[in-house]
Formats: structure tokens, sequence, C-alpha cells
């Protein structure tokens, strides 16, 4: 469900792949009125490798919430009408790179000498200047180049990609937390705000625990923020259980629910470091006290006690009883698909006004004319723009 937090605020989003437009749709989740405009190839989202017959499953997972358009920018025309759709917007979001921006008039000194009020927010890989300001971002190049690779595969003794888009998905949680920065700002002082959102930010600001070099230290300082195997996914009787104890009452109730009573006695094991030094004593103990017993059965013997989780697949997320109760998971129908359950707003906010229902991710073009006439254009203009190309 869609909550009304930023009702009668219009974002244009000419945002591509993943953390753009899933900020703009975080934003569409507080009620937005967001607008996707895409080429006449749409985004490359929807071209995406995917199970799904006829749609992209990361495109619908990240445009919830959103109406959409299609417009030709190579065309004058299609220009002229966005100038016009950005005119009557509250925010305008893109992930194109400086040069690019600047080139169509999107960048901010353009756009905020004719807008003073607009909130410009662009996402971009390496931010809008420096040596790297124009060059092509992705999440898993960021994570190769800010240690992410690094540090997740320094047990395995080789590099390895953390899947999932982790860098993505923050980088679109930080626009969408700043582009409503922006906008409580322009409420005191009437200003717009440049943001200037980047996946190299989301990368190391993912990383604040490690991203500290204190005078003195060598570059080869241990940065693992693990607290050792304990804290880890552990093999059961049946399936894997992640587990961890990282406090003295976490400790004594694992101890004593997997019949190891004396170890939480033991001075040798009664800090989290200590444990650390010595968990090639305590995790082979440990398998065998898990052994007796299911992951899923284990969750229940632990229950508030101990903090775990059997790992599951992801499909099980969609009826989970938690899940559920949150109200997590929406249904939508769909022109190809026929209908399909997808995630919800990310967060709830209680205002005393009922949220409404969320929208589903847009059909390429879908809204194309609905929106052009909320910005004056009739069905002849519209038409015409069409004929030229410039719209479809």
């Amino acid at each position: 469900m869609a909550l009304q937090t930023l009702r009668g605020v219009r974002v244009i989003d000419l945002t591509g792949y993943i953390a753009g437009p899933y900020g703009a749709a975080l934003l569409g989740d507080l009620g937005a009125d967001v607008v996707k405009i895409e080429s006449p190839d749409g985004d490359t989202m929807r071209g995406y490798p995917s199970t799904l017959a006829g749609d992209s499953r990361v495109f619908i997972g990240a445009n919830r919430n959103k109406r959409g358009v299609v417009m030709d920018l190579k065309q004058p025309a299609a220009r002229e009408v966005l100038a016009r759709m950005v005119a009557g917007s509250d925010v305008l979001m893109h992930n194109l790179r400086p040069a690019a921006a600047a080139r169509l008039g999107l960048d901010w000194a353009t756009l905020h000498a004719l807008h003073p009020r607009l909130v410009h927010a662009s996402l971009t890989g390496f931010g809008t200047t420096g040596p790297m300001a124009d060059a092509p971002g992705f999440d898993l190049v960021l994570q190769c180049m800010t240690g992410i690779a690094h540090e997740q595969g320094a047990q395995a003794g080789m590099p390895q990609l953390v899947a999932g888009s982790a860098v993505d998905f923050y980088g679109a949680a930080l626009l969408a937390f700043a582009v409503s920065a922006a906008l409580f700002e322009r409420e005191r002082s009437g200003r717009g705000q440049c943001i200037d959102a980047s996946l190299l930010r989301a990368a190391l600001t993912m990383q604040a625990g490690r991203m500290v070099w204190a005078d003195g230290e060598g570059r080869d300082v241990d940065r693992d923020l693990r607290p050792g195997r304990l804290a880890g996914i552990h093999p059961t009787r049946q399936g894997w259980l992640y587990l961890q104890a990282p406090t003295t009452k976490f400790w004594t109730a694992l101890c004593e629910l997997t019949g190891m009573p004396e170890l939480a006695r033991d001075p040798r094991y009664d800090d989290i470091r200590k444990r650390k030094e010595r968990e090639h004593e305590i995790v082979p103990r440990l398998h065998a006290a898990l052994a007796a017993r299911s992951a899923l059965e284990w969750e229940q013997v632990f229950g508030d006690s101990v903090p775990c989780a059997a790992v599951r697949r992801i499909e099980d997320m969609f009826d989970h009883p938690q899940v559920r109760a949150q109200g997590l998971v929406a249904t939508h129908g769909h022109p190809t698909l026929g209908g399909y359950r997808a995630m919800s707003g990310p967060v709830g906010i209680d205002d005393g006004r009922p949220p409404v229902h969320d929208r589903r991710a847009p059909m390429l073009g879908e809204h194309t004319d609905e929106v052009l006439a909320e910005f004056g254009l009739d069905a002849a203009a519209v038409a015409a723009l069409r004929a030229q190309g410039a719209v479809r």
C-alpha cells in the first residue's frame, strides 16, 4: 500500500536501470506522483534476462507506483514537451552523465535559473565532479572498486561479488532520502536543492564501519567486521541455520538450549572476543548439537532467546506470517502476466489517512496521453507529436 506523505508532489523520473528508478519508486511509495519518461526503446531493464514471459522481473520490482510516458528526447519537439513538464513539477531525477545532462539542458545550473524551486536530483556512478565524473558506473563495478568484493571473499581467498544489486538498492534509498530532505528544506526556504547522489557514495556509505583509518595503522590492518564463525550459517539435521550470540544473554541461552550449559560458565568464552579467538573449539561442538534437529525446529527452540533464522528461499517470504502481518506484499493485475504479487511499500508511516493501493509498474508508454493532457496538450497536439515520433 502506498502512503500519502508526499501527496501533491510531482516527480519527473528520467532514470534507468535499478538505482535511479527504485529511488523514484520509493518516492511513489510515499504518495508522490511519479512520471517515468522512457525512450522509444524503453528502460534497459525491460530487456534484462528474466524468466517472466513478456516482461522483466527486475523492471517490475523497481518501478511500482509510477505512470509511464515514452518520449524521444533526440527530437526538439519532445524536449519542448519535457521542458513544459519540468516547469510544472517539483522534482527532476536523472542518471545521465554530467556532459549528457548539460547537452540536454537538464543540468542544475540551467534548470535552477529557470525554476528556482525545482529539486534537481542526479544519480551517477561516481558523482558529478572529479576525474571519473563521466565514467559509466554500475553496481558490480563499484563493489570491486571500493573493497566490497575484496572483503566479501576474504575468507575464501579470492574476491567475491555480493548478489542482489546491494549498492544499487542502497543508492536508491539514499537518493529518496535526499529528495525528501530537499523537499522539506524547500518548504522553509522556498528554494530548490541540487542533489549529487552516486553509487560511489552509496558503496562507501554502506561500509561506514570499515571506512575508518586511524593514525599509525598500516594498509593490512584487519577491517573484517564479522565477529567470528560462531555468527554464521551452520548445518543442521535438515537445512541450514544462521545464528549469532553477541551478548552474554544470547550466548548463555544458546549454550543452554543446545545442551552445552558448561560453555556459558567457562571464563575462556565469556566475551565475544574470546569466543572469536577460540571458535575452533566452539564451532565443532555447536555443529554436533545442531545435528539433533532441523533448521526450522531450531527456530522454534530458540524463539526470542537467540537471534537466528533458517535459510529460506525468497518464495517462502510471500506467505511468511510476519510478512503478511506487516502487509509487505501487494497483488496486481497485469496485461501480459495476468497478475503477480510483489513487494509493497518499504516503510510504515501513520498520519491518520488510509494508504492507497499500489500502482503496478507501467507498460511502455502506457500513460503518455493521460500525462500529456495534464500538462495542457490536447489529443490533436499529442497525435501530432506522435506522428513526428517525438512521443509514443
